[in-house]
């Protein structure tokens, strides 16, 4: 077997007895508790399933299974079921309540036919799509049929480090879907530089989340990672958490939570709510590792949200920034332990105009704040590169390239198999940023720069500018770019409010927001649209799609 199967198996089997450790799921209301061992024993008997020849589809080494169910107590044996059968997983992205079913359900056809599925495994409240599945004579099966009356498999299948574990979707255009080819290697490669990195132990730390299990964030860091090294979890879904966002801290002070993770935005809202909360509600003093990645990190917010948490004894050090990427396994880097956060002030003229992170000064009026986001995990290389691929030198602005033993050998397209590393072994990331100690800074996403007068203006400034005014729903506006590349480029903002729809508040509001995105960035908006809660595009984890929101900007 793989190193990654030998850690898993040898988890399941220490961990049964009275002091093992498990995965909590159902909580706060219906709460259960299983041991690895028995979600192990659960998963041989699924894998037993899955490969008995009685005429139904079965599942053997190299098969791709798709997996669409929203409960982590039959995601946990279920994905483990299909490696122990020699599959590799696939996490379909789920409907949000905006969704148009309809066409989720043919973006999620065109998912199966890029991956060359075998089999898909429906879970609840997904059993509907097999009704389409049957049209397109998709072989399916449901979870609860599964681990019913079957032998469980007598040994799990022969794997090694180049066999494929997952193929992770990205968040990208359903248009034009891409999955992430991640090896049984390098799944143990990031586990294990993971493990280093946080300094976790699995004799004394309890992970809680409530990450979707079809992010990379959630699958590897938040289920895959506890699973395989006998960490104990407390597993909700995120339609608990947007029910109840204060069910997150409730959570960590209820089993003691000590390691967590959540992009920025989760923590704003968490921080707004905490801020109104009553002495006494919470306990969050054992919460050492509270990651924050998976999209740019807002200084403030953070101070929010540990300011917040400092009445219910949270340690603002135990905030732990993060550079990851699916290609990546997961992660990149985490900055030092115990520190908390640590900002890099620049001076904003010399990073837009002369692409160098210069340290703002007494005298800088003009200054950008980016957080440092640690240095390259174990095993892991991170560069920073100009358009012809020359390495740059600390502080230079550049295109960041990463290389190691958990970055993805390529990617599966509607075209195909495509690599993702060139000769040398390095992966372009998509991201600008620079270096600083070694440790990584991003400034945003290549593609999505603004350039006006010869300045490389960042989205996300804008973006946290017109979020500061009153009426604009937080973390909710997008900045895109309008005649890319032309000699003419402009930038429009696009926010969601509840004043839309009243063309007086709306015109104010869009004054409000034009002056203070040129007292943050120094250049006018071509335009505000206001629109309704809700409106924006967003990937099925949650981030912006700035391209797809520029069909709302009017012509």
């Amino acid at each position: 077997m793989s190193r990654f199967m030998d850690t898993l198996v040898a988890s399941a089997l220490d961990n049964s007895g009275a002091h093992a450790r498990g995965i909590t799921t159902g909580a706060p209301e219906q709460p259960r508790r299983r041991t690895w061992n028995e979600v192990h024993s659960e998963a041989l008997r699924i894998a037993g399933a899955l490969r008995t020849p009685d005429g139904r589809p079965a599942v053997g080494p190299g098969d791709v299974v798709a997996v669409l169910a929203s409960d982590p107590a039959l995601i946990a044996p279920t994905v483990q079921a299909v490696w122990l059968a020699g599959g590799s997983v696939t996490m379909l992205h789920q409907p949000t309540p905006r969704t148009d079913l309809a066409h989720w359900a043919q973006d999620t056809l065109r998912v199966l036919g890029m991956i060359e599925a075998r089999l898909v495994l429906l879970g609840a409240p997904f059993e509907d799509l097999a009704d389409v599945l049957e049209q397109h004579a998709m072989p399916y099966r449901k979870l609860h049929d599964l681990a019913g009356t079957a032998e469980p498999l007598a040994e799990p299948a022969a794997t090694s480090e180049e066999t494929t574990a997952l193929l992770q979707l990205t968040s990208g255009s359903s248009a034009d879907p891409k999955a992430v080819r991640i090896t049984h290697g390098n799944l143990y490669a990031n586990m294990r530089a993971m493990v280093t990195g946080a300094e976790l132990d699995a004799e004394s730390d309890v992970l809680v989340s409530w990450l979707p299990l079809f992010h990379d964030m959630g699958m590897v860091g938040c289920l895959t990672l506890p699973m395989a090294t006998g960490l104990e979890l407390v597993k909700v879904t995120p339609a608990d958490f947007l029910v109840r966002p204060l069910l997150w801290p409730e959570l960590i002070s209820s089993y003691g939570g000590t390691v967590t993770a959540a992009p920025n935005f989760a923590y704003a809202i968490v921080g707004r709510r905490m801020a109104r909360a009553d002495d006494g509600d919470f306990d969050l003093s054992t919460l050492r590792f509270a990651l924050n990645g998976a999209e740019p990190v807002d200084p403030e917010a953070v101070r929010a949200f540990t300011e917040a948490g400092a009445r219910f004894g949270l340690r603002p050090e135990s905030m732990v920034c993060a550079f990851g990427m699916a290609e990546a396994t997961l992660a990149v880097s985490f900055a030092p332990l115990n520190r908390g956060v640590e900002i890099d002030t620049v001076d904003a003229d010399e990073l837009e105009k002369r692409r160098q992170a210069k340290p703002a000064g007494a005298e800088t009026t003009h200054t950008r704040r980016f957080a440092l986001l640690g240095r390259a995990l174990q095993g892991l290389e991170v560069e920073v590169v100009d358009d012809s691929g020359a390495v740059l030198g600390r502080r230079k602005v550049g295109a960041l390239r990463i290389r190691g033993q958990a970055v993805t050998p390529g990617y599966l397209t509607m075209d195909g198999p495509v690599p993702g590393q060139d000769s040398a072994g390095w992966l372009d990331t998509g991201d600008e940023g620079y270096l600083v100690d070694g440790q990584v800074v991003i400034c945003g996403r290549r593609k999505d720069v603004i350039i006006m007068g010869g300045r490389n203006i960042y989205p996300v400034d804008i973006e946290r500018s017109a979020c500061e005014v009153d009426g604009v729903r937080a973390g909710n506006a997008a900045a895109v770019r309008q005649e890319p590349g032309s000699r003419r480029e402009r930038f429009a903002v696009v926010l969601e409010s509840g004043v839309a729809g009243d063309d007086v508040a709306e015109k104010a509001l869009g004054k409000e927001v034009t002056a203070r995105v040129v007292d943050a960035v120094g250049v006018r908006p071509s335009a505000v649209v206001v629109v309704e809660p809700g409106t924006l595009p967003k990937t099925p984890s949650g981030k912006l799609k700035r391209a797809a929101t520029a069909e709302l900007v009017p012509e």
